[in-house]
């Protein structure tokens, strides 16, 4: 999408000086405290203006980086922006603020920027987050490192030992019956990753079960992530039946979510239930939403994956070629139980960090 392309509002819109001081507080947090970026290092921050919210950060990160080097993705060619990264050493920083995503034939931006030793913040689909979503989405970029290292590590110590698990939500229940996956963490921690950084908000442990046909039940899905990578709030929160890891019927299941499932079953013949997601973010809730489902991936909660693909967990049966689907959908959570004890009420993580 070009800015000649985006609804004139978001061309013209602006956020209030509010919103860009506290973008410039949180982000200030994350360099220093999560990407550890200190002032012995350079940094790169290439940015488009198509959006408020991307003028937004563009604003903060000036602030936060006066020494930095600036790119306007919109002002040079591809070439250049690829020229630009090889100018930095391992150790430097690259931050990407894009409203959409930035293509550079077929170069996978994050991914490539990693191989070359720089930490990366990424900001993606900012232009699916208009309005007021764009003052949620800076909220999301508070970094409390006591908040999210004690009770990510205390949740992921929890998961990888425990034996079972139960989701409750609106008088259903879903079934964990297996030991689970050792669980990822995306808690602004890499102290035992090989790469520093990543797409931004963050806030998330995740697994899934051993044994995926151990997982069985009823679960309440209240958003789900529909064929345009946006958020889809149904009136009424669908009822998904699961059995053996499968899901095997519905209730109340709206005409877009069954698309969803149907487009699934075509390719893969079968709807899995894989990620076991524990969003940590408070800046998103199920009543506080973003438009973009990446984003609101994190909001504090249960969110599950449905399709066979999972690139973090090898499955015997499971061919990567095969799996061609990971669509999230958030579900009603009023209690998670890890081998009996609660770890989640009232819209929060219980355990002590």
């Amino acid at each position: 999408m070009t800015a000649t392309e985006l609804p004139h509002t978001q061309l013209s819109e602006s956020l209030p000086a509010s919103a860009i001081d506290a973008a410039t507080a949180h982000l200030r947090d994350v360099l220093a405290i999560a990407l550890e970026h200190g002032p012995g290092r350079r940094a790169l921050v290439v940015f488009d203006r198509r959006t408020a919210l991307s003028r937004a950060l563009l604003d903060a990160y000036r602030r936060n980086l006066p020494q930095a080097d600036f790119i306007d993705f919109d002002a040079v060619t591809p070439d250049g922006v690829l020229a630009s990264f090889k100018t930095y050493a391992p150790g430097d920083l690259v931050v990407l603020v894009q409203s959409t995503n930035f293509r550079l034939d077929g170069f996978r931006l994050r991914v490539e920027l990693f191989k070359l030793g720089l930490k990366v913040v990424e900001h993606v689909h900012l232009s699916r987050m208009p309005g007021a979503q764009g003052g949620h989405y800076i909220e999301s970029l508070a970094y409390d490192p006591q908040y999210f290292r004690g009770v990510g590590h205390a949740l992921k110590r929890r998961i990888d030992t425990a034996k079972r698990a139960e989701v409750h939500g609106g008088g259903d229940i879903l079934v964990f019956d297996s030991p689970f996956e050792s669980a990822k963490l995306n808690v602004g921690d890499y102290s035992a990753m090989n790469n520093v950084g990543g797409q931004f908000p963050i806030g998330e442990v995740f697994t899934e079960a051993r044994d995926l046909e151990a997982v069985g039940g009823r679960a309440q899905v209240h958003v789900f992530g529909d064929t345009s990578y946006l958020v889809n709030r149904p009136d009424a929160p669908i009822t998904l039946l699961i059995e053996r890891g499968r899901v095997t019927g519905t209730e109340n299941a709206t005409p877009e979510f069954q698309q969803v499932l149907d487009i699934i079953r075509r390719d893969e013949g079968e709807v899995w239930v894989r990620e076991l997601g524990f969003g940590m973010n408070r800046a998103f809730s199920r009543e506080r939403r973003v438009d973009d489902i990446g984003t609101y991936e994190r909001m504090c909660g249960i969110h599950l994956s449905l399709g066979a693909k999972h690139g973090v967990y090898a499955k015997p049966g499971f061919k990567r070629k095969d799996a061609r689907y990971h669509i999230d959908v958030f579900v009603v959570t009023d209690a998670v139980v890890l081998d009996g004890e609660r770890v989640y009420a009232d819209g929060a993580w219980t355990v002590a960090a």
